[in-house]
């Protein structure tokens, strides 16, 4: 079934192609002036447009042009009883799909109309293809053996197979993504879209008009009309990560979608349906939120049907090492170079950090070793540098200020212990201390490079 609009001033035309189609089991909506048309919502919704040429406000090619100049795509059927080559080649020009002669036999327009809306279709899989692509992550497969790792594929199993929306929590770093792409792998959609939308990185209007779409015009800058994350993943899922940084108003309108299965694109009074599974993901405790007054309770309830937590890297240390291998290997076959392999010391040191940044720092490492390595081996000292080692700094925050602390140790603690609270996070980090990203990396990177010479220095000693 596709939807139709047909625009045609003749009224015993557009009433006999209302019904032929109907009959077909399409969804139709008809209109006798093409401006009347141009104003209302439900023509950027539909599937194919079927327009007559000759009409008293508007003619067929700059009806067709008009919807052309706001950037819709829609394929475009022209009906004319004045056929001809130039007017054929006029419409081809202005990007119609096919035109029609009238009379016509109710077979050659249900033909026509098929081809057109199988074109749409085609469209539509390619965008959501594109915008599938954009969220691919970047770990790889959920890799450990681990007893919470274990734990976390039965939860896996379990909740694929319900309807449910699901909350993946952890912190940043942990595989949140990787979690969900599984869970919708593994689930009865896995054969239709799965979209995502980072929550985090957009405004509020930015993000209604990500989840939602929009109309041409509904706000400055929008030239076209856009689909929304739920149109696009109709069928399939929609993963919503970091939603706890959600404004209080769109919370609003994701629990109507939650609740309801229907929204509108910005600017619109369309009421439109999506059969989508929401995912969730969090690195924050969200009941803390809902107490805080900062996350909605309803919508708490709704989205944590079914939770499923990730244990941070430094709870199921003997994951690291296949962890480790595994990217390595990843690495090498994108560089084209020959196989490294990590030493003991080196395995034994990243077993025994503890990964603020979880498995997403422990990747990041990996590739910096792997890219900058001149031999097959990895040894310890070569990522020791990039080790965010506590020290006995960071307790001085938690005990009374005394005399004969200096001020570029004092700094260095805050700094640390502020990079732990929010899990390796540079721009959170910054933000809270009230310094630039760019002014908190050069910090780190001295401190690394002075660590990495005090090391060479007493090895040398030694």
């Amino acid at each position: 079934m596709a939807r139709i609009c047909i625009v045609d001033d003749k009224d015993v035309m557009r009433d006999s192609l209302t019904d032929i189609l109907r009959g077909l089991g399409h969804e139709v909506q008809a209109f006798a002036d093409p401006h009347v048309a141009l104003g209302d919502a439900a023509l950027s919704a539909c599937d194919v447009i079927v327009s007559d040429l000759k009409m008293p406000s508007m003619d067929g090619i700059e009806f067709l042009k008009t919807l052309r100049g706001r950037g819709s795509e829609t394929p475009f059927v022209l009906m004319t009883a004045y056929a001809s080559i130039a007017t054929a080649v006029e419409a081809m020009k202005q990007g119609a799909f096919d035109y029609i002669q009238k009379p016509f036999e109710a077979d050659s327009i249900a033909l026509v109309i098929e081809r057109a809306a199988a074109v749409r279709k085609l469209r539509g899989e390619n965008e959501v293809l594109r915008a599938s692509l954009e969220g691919i992550e970047q770990y790889g497969e959920l890799i450990g053996d681990s007893r919470a790792m274990r734990g976390v594929r039965a939860q896996i199993e379990k909740v694929a197979q319900s309807q449910a929306t699901v909350l993946v929590q952890g912190e940043s770093g942990t595989g949140k993504e990787l979690v969900a792409r599984a869970v919708h792998a593994a689930s009865h959609r896995a054969n239709n879209p799965m979209l995502c939308v980072n929550c985090a990185a957009l405004s509020p209007s930015l993000l209604e008009s990500e989840l939602f779409g929009h109309e041409r015009g509904a706000f400055t800058g929008a030239d076209r009309m856009r689909k929304g994350r739920f149109e696009l993943s109709d069928g399939g899922t929609l993963l919503l990560d970091e939603i706890s940084e959600v404004s209080m108003p769109v919370q609003a309108k994701l629990l109507r979608v939650l609740q309801e299965r229907e929204f509108e694109r910005v600017g619109s009074s369309v009421t439109m349906k999506a059969d989508v599974r929401v995912i969730a993901t969090t690195n924050r405790d969200l009941s803390d939120w809902v107490s805080r007054r900062r996350f909605r309770e309803d919508l708490f309830f709704r989205i944590s049907v079914l939770p499923v937590t990730l244990p941070p890297l430094r709870d199921r240390r003997e994951d690291i090492p296949p962890l480790a291998n595994h990217f390595l290997k990843r690495i090498i076959a994108r560089e084209g170079r020959e196989p490294v392999q990590l030493t003991t010391r080196a395995v034994s040191m990243l077993e025994n950090y503890h990964w603020p940044g979880n498995v997403r720092e422990l990747q990041n490492i990996c590739e910096r070793a792997a890219v900058l390595c001149n031999g097959d081996k990895i040894d310890s000292n070569m990522i020791e540098p990039w080790l965010m080692t506590p020290d006995v700094r960071l307790e001085t925050l938690s005990r009374p200020l005394r005399p004969g602390h200096l001020m570029a140790d004092m700094e260095r603690a805050l700094i640390e212990q502020t990079l732990v609270k929010f899990n390796g996070h540079r721009e959170k980090t910054a933000k809270s201390l009230g310094i630039g990203v760019r002014t908190l990396g050069m910090k780190l990177k001295r401190w690394r490079e002075e660590a990495a010479a005090q090391a060479q220095n007493q090895r040398l000693a030694g």
